[in-house]
């Protein structure tokens, strides 16, 4: 098994984390404090919240974990790519 490999499985893992935590929002009656909840939430907003801050919501409607998810993607093509070039 390639670092590269590895490497691209805790993108996806990370990936679909996220998009767990964004579909969690669309419950209301989920209390955030409670685990696991809380881990989810943590762990997804530290890529969430840098994007909350630049992004504002419009309308109603919040884009900005479109935009983290697509952000999330590129570094993960770009650092798997770079891993495969040196052969790892």
């Amino acid at each position: 098994m390639s670092i590269a490999y590895l490497v691209n499985n805790l993108f996806n893992f990370y990936f679909w984390f996220v998009l767990v935590r964004i579909f969690l929002t669309w419950i209301p009656s989920i209390n955030w404090y409670n685990q696991p909840f809380k881990t989810v939430a943590i762990v997804a907003d530290v890529v969430l919240n840098p994007f909350r801050r630049i992004i504002p919501p419009m309308g109603g409607l919040d884009f900005s974990p479109v935009i983290a998810l697509l952000f999330l993607q590129i570094v993960q093509f770009c650092v798997v790519r770079m891993l495969l070039i040196l052969g790892l």
